[in-house]
């Protein structure tokens, strides 16, 4: 790797053939596919990409804030300039997201060790700060002449999703800020935070109630708190009611305080939730990570049992409810769904790569491998792999089905860690 001298871009050499193996193993790595599989209208396209960036056809990779460049080899070898532009952020979204990272150490700590926790991006979507693209984010330019993303624009974003796995500052680059001065912010402010105190904000309320007289506008309301608050410790010395189970309570209250600070953020930026059902809110506390008295009545009361609700819970971690609905449901396609699946699946590998698939409802089975695709009702893949003769969730949706497939075929990966589950 190479740093210019104003630190405001980095250039990778070209990566080894990425045969056998899936472009992004880290979930940012795969929500930076979604932006780019979702928005694509041309599957033809998204294939001819992963074949070129499998074979090594994309060379040194050019990062800097709001481009990404490199130089693509056609089949036949003529090489053509790739470009993907990615919105930077502004000063106040910046502003907001340092304040934010300066304010917990743990994401500043997760950085550092080159990890992107699901926590650290929604709190900066809660500060108002998408760090990670959406459909249609990746606006691709090249000099093949094409007006969407051709095969060379998609090889150079598969090929960055391997770079986004080994180094999240490579998105912050792209989104403005270079690793350096980022972290010459955060310590900038972090020693501010720790100088003095502040002091009370708001209005007195006497002040407020004696200038009756005074029309709106209102003082602002309080902002999101930076984490779920702590629910009132149970009294311990006075013996329960009958039929009431302290440990039960305390976990359904703190479960309950998580849920609530997502709700309130959510509302804030005017999106709306899912409304779950109990079978569902079931799972969602269990993934909380109940003690084993906790876990075993959810078990019971969801009617899953034991290794059901384990299954249920790995799932509810890869995509929450939709996951769920995956899970459970087996339905049959037909029709014009079944007509783009078929299409997906033809177009997703060339014809000496495309796997052996056996269809039944809404589940297409490898042949010979312990691995099966299911399809969502919203038209996204979902991955499976068979362990221990059940088949469980190994990875969250894909619209390519080659992407889903590869993530059903990859080691299975550690489970996230509880703080990282409140994201869900």
């Amino acid at each position: 790797m190479t740093r210019h001298e104003d630190d405001t871009e980095r250039t990778f050499a070209a990566l080894p053939p990425a045969h056998g193996r899936g472009f992004a193993q880290t979930w940012w790595g795969q929500a930076w596919l979604r932006a780019l599989e979702g928005t694509a209208l041309d599957s033809a396209q998204l294939k001819s990409g992963r074949r070129l960036a499998r074979a090594g056809a994309v060379g040194a990779v050019s990062v800097r804030p709001g481009r990404l460049t490199a130089v693509v080899l056609d089949r036949d070898r003529t090489a053509h300039r790739a470009d993907v532009l990615l919105e930077e952020l502004s000063q106040g979204q910046w502003d907001r997201f340092l304040d934010m990272a300066a304010e917990r150490a743990g994401h500043v700590a997760a950085l550092l060790d080159r990890e992107m926790p699901p926590h650290l991006v929604e709190d900066a979507g809660d500060a108002g700060v998408d760090l990670l693209p959406g459909l249609g984010d990746l606006e691709p330019q090249c000099d093949c002449g094409a007006w969407d993303h051709c095969g060379h624009t998609a090889a150079l974003c598969y090929q960055v999703a391997r770079l986004l796995d080994q180094d999240p500052f490579v998105l912050l680059l792209m989104r403005g800020r270079s690793e350096a001065a980022l972290l010459e912010e955060l310590q900038a402010r972090s020693g501010a935070c720790s100088a003095g105190s502040r002091g009370p904000e708001g209005v007195d309320a006497a002040e407020a109630y004696a200038a009756g007289d005074i029309l709106p506008p209102l003082p602002d309301l309080p902002g999101l708190p930076g984490e779920p608050g702590l629910p009132p410790a149970l009294d311990t010395e006075t013996p329960p009611a009958p039929g009431i189970d302290p440990a039960a309570l305390a976990f359904l209250a703190a479960r309950t305080a998580v849920r609530a600070h997502r709700l309130l953020a959510e509302a804030l930026r005017g999106t709306s939730h899912e409304q779950l059902t109990a079978a569902q809110d079931a799972v969602r506390l269990a993934a909380g990570d109940p003690c084993r008295e906790i876990h075993d009545r959810l078990a019971e009361g969801s009617g899953r049992g034991r290794e059901g609700l384990a299954t249920a819970v790995r799932a509810w971690r890869h995509g929450g409810a939709a996951a769920l609905r995956v899970l459970d449901e087996e339905w049959r396609v037909e029709g014009e769904t079944l007509t783009r699946a078929r299409a997906a699946l033809d177009s997703a590998w060339d014809t000496a790569e495309r796997p052996e698939l056996r269809w039944r409802g809404n589940r297409w089975t490898v042949a010979g491998a312990p691995v099966q695709l299911r399809l969502g009702r919203d038209g996204r893949w979902w991955p499976y792999r068979k362990e221990s003769g059940r088949w469980q969730p190994a990875g969250g949706a894909a619209q390519d089905p080659a992407t889903a497939l590869a993530s059903a075929a990859a080691p299975a990966s550690a489970e996230l860690a509880p703080s990282e589950r409140n994201s869900l």
